[in-house]
């Protein structure tokens, strides 16, 4: 079971907007010991949407979606969710209370489409928003926020700390280091033995060019001991092959 991220909006993928939703949440997982599993920016496309969601409700993954959830026509998030789950579209009453609420407090009209963003798919919670009030949802494992990053952050980082506590992994650790005038070639072996030997980590290798050197960036992901050990495998073995390592 993973977690994923859904970004839902035109604007991202033409570049009006730029995403700012997937640095934000990796952020907020890093420090509970967690990770997203994979992330997708989709179009305002119903058909895509409906098809993405169905798949992702049946992977039973955890997964945040942002977008789509306001009151013009193409907000299209809350009818695919409801479509996917094929369960209807209800007025959730707490949803009602906070959008009056919002236009008490700034002396604003509601409009009949207005309230089109507090009807949820039936069985859905509430996510606050500490913005403007106007909540977010959740159902089966999937968390709605809107696309704007000001909302969506606190929203999800309020999902993670209520919702999703029991995630929190205080043993997960990620480490690296560069090894300097390697060659991936050459290092691979050392790195598909440190695999085997250590099949519940996640080894990860990234070549660049730095300042004209060649490096490898090297590093272990998973339980902090394990991560401990391979680390100095890997640094003594890097060094055995006639490289050095140093931290970033």
């Amino acid at each position: 079971m993973g977690i994923g991220l859904i970004v839902i909006g035109d604007e991202v993928l033409s570049g009006r907007r730029v995403d700012k939703h997937l640095p934000n949440i990796i952020e907020l997982l890093k420090p509970r010991g967690l990770v997203l599993s994979w992330v997708k920016i989709l179009s305002d496309d119903r058909d895509l949407l409906l098809h993405t969601f169905k798949e992702s409700f049946a992977s039973g993954d955890y997964v945040f979606s942002t977008g789509g959830i306001g009151s013009t026509p193409d907000d299209l998030t809350r009818a695919v969710v409801a479509e996917a789950l094929n369960i209807p579209l209800e007025q959730h009453p707490v949803g009602l209370e906070l959008l009056n609420e919002f236009a008490r407090e700034n002396d604003r009209e509601l409009l009949p489409h207005h309230y089109q963003m507090v009807e949820f798919p039936v069985g859905s919670e509430v996510i606050p928003n500490p913005v403007n009030k106007i909540p977010g949802f959740s159902v089966n494992n999937h968390f709605f926020t809107p696309g704007f990053p000001k909302m969506a952050e606190p929203m999800m980082d309020w999902v993670l700390t209520h919702k999703l506590h029991h995630l929190v992994d205080q043993h997960y650790c990620e480490k690296s280091v560069f090894a300097i005038g390697a060659h991936e070639s050459v290092v691979t072996p050392l790195m598909e033995t440190l695999v085997a030997n250590y099949p519940t980590l996640k080894l990860f290798s990234l070549p660049m060019m730095k300042g004209g050197e060649r490096q490898i960036e090297l590093g272990f992901k998973g339980n902090n001991e394990l991560v401990e050990q391979a680390m100095t495998e890997l640094i003594a073995g890097v060094e055995t092959l006639g490289f050095y390592c140093k931290n970033d």
